[in-house]
């Protein structure tokens, strides 16, 4: 694995979290080694808008932008988001995502329906879907604002990182009052 690249695409809506999402990993990933690329966050962030955010990491990774079709994980914070980037995932990529819907404008106006059963959808289409309840796992460890550790504990299965290892990268950039309540959530989404 020392030279291969691995992709990740962190998709939500703003406001969500998806930068604490994606500097977590990045520390995980520093810490472990790896040379890594993370962007900017990209979108309408402050405003509810799609929200991107792309995770490089390899032994030598030159740009952080992930084309179509590169994505080796895409982690979403809603499900028409992840619908809406599916075309980014490699052949052998996995979606993880919340379950959780988030309706945008045009549902919001009654110009559109939010589309049913996404998940499955996906699925039909060969997508590679793990979804979880993220928003009931993080009310379950004290905040709903949690989601985002969620998210990153139930990540967290796909790689064979020690606990301890994302535990440290957790206490490097959460503020320690949140640190009890962080660590509960990843705790929750990776046991899921």
């Amino acid at each position: 694995m020392a030279n291969k690249v691995t992709n990740i695409m962190i998709v939500g809506v703003g406001g969500q979290g998806s930068l604490l999402a994606s500097k977590l990993l990045g520390q995980v990933l520093l810490d472990k080694g790896y040379d890594v690329k993370v962007s900017e966050v990209h979108g309408m962030s402050q405003r509810g808008g799609s929200v991107v955010t792309y995770v490089r990491f390899g032994g030598k990774v030159y740009s952080p932008i992930v084309d179509k079709g590169e994505a080796d994980f895409i982690v979403s914070f809603e499900l028409l988001e992840a619908a809406r980037y599916a075309g980014y995932l490699a052949p052998s990529g996995r979606i993880v995502t919340n379950t959780q819907q988030i309706d945008p404008m045009p549902v919001i106006t009654g110009a559109a329906s939010y589309p049913e059963n996404l998940a499955d959808k996906l699925r039909n289409l060969g997508v590679s879907v793990d979804a979880l309840d993220c928003l009931s796992l993080a009310e379950q460890a004290g905040t709903a604002k949690a989601v985002n550790i969620v998210l990153m504990g139930h990540l967290s299965k796909y790689f064979d990182f020690p606990e301890s290892e994302w535990m440290s990268a957790l206490e490097k950039i959460v503020p320690s009052k949140f640190l009890d309540v962080n660590k509960k959530a990843f705790a929750l989404g990776k046991a899921d």
